[in-house]
């Protein structure tokens, strides 16, 4: 795997390097030898899956708060997403800016996104599925989230997202809320 780090400090693009033959190709999507190598948490706990039956369905911003937060591996295994990060730790170098990729079924690529960041993504083809590792098991009490179209943040989504569940349509802007409970993340 070769490990691409993004803007966002602790973020990475991770790139599979697929075998090749007649048949087709063999790659890992995850090593823990090769996470351990990159400084990268080892301990996934739980694999969820994602599915978007229809284009600019968005999902998100979404965070886990302090002791729960969590790190997630990201895949597009169908169709196309614009996945999308937001630094929320107040004392990193980039607490406040957003980063987003293309990931697709075809291009194989995924995200890495580290502990004190908000994720989301929006399906840019009818039928976007994702799987997801999380190093943290799901905490009710302590989900939060961002507005999409957050003004504070100016996020450049490809297309205008079209569908967002109620809750995700009344969540608070970047700078409505307090983020001292992310540093030292």
């Amino acid at each position: 795997m070769k490990f691409q780090p993004t803007p966002l400090q602790g973020c990475y693009l991770i790139e599979q390097e697929p075998r090749k033959d007649d048949r087709g190709f063999f790659a890992r999507m995850y090593c823990a030898r090769e996470f351990e190598a990159a400084g990268l948490p080892t301990d996934f706990v739980q694999i969820n899956n994602g599915f978007s039956s229809k284009k600019g369905t968005l999902r998100g911003l979404h965070y886990q708060r302090p002791p729960h937060c969590e790190s997630k591996l990201i895949r597009c295994v169908s169709g196309r997403i614009f996945d999308c990060v937001v630094d929320l730790r107040p004392d990193s170098p980039t607490f406040g800016s957003w980063y987003g990729e293309e990931l697709s079924a075809e291009n194989r690529q995924m995200m890495f996104v580290p502990k004190g960041f908000a994720h989301g993504y929006l399906a840019l083809e009818d039928h976007s599925e994702v799987v997801y590792l999380v190093d943290t098991f799901y905490a009710p009490n302590t989900e939060g989230g961002l507005k999409w179209d957050s003004q504070a943040l100016q996020i450049k989504w490809p297309i205008t997202p079209s569908i967002l569940s109620e809750k995700d349509q009344s969540l608070p802007d970047f700078d409505e809320q307090d983020w001292s409970e992310f540093a030292g993340l």
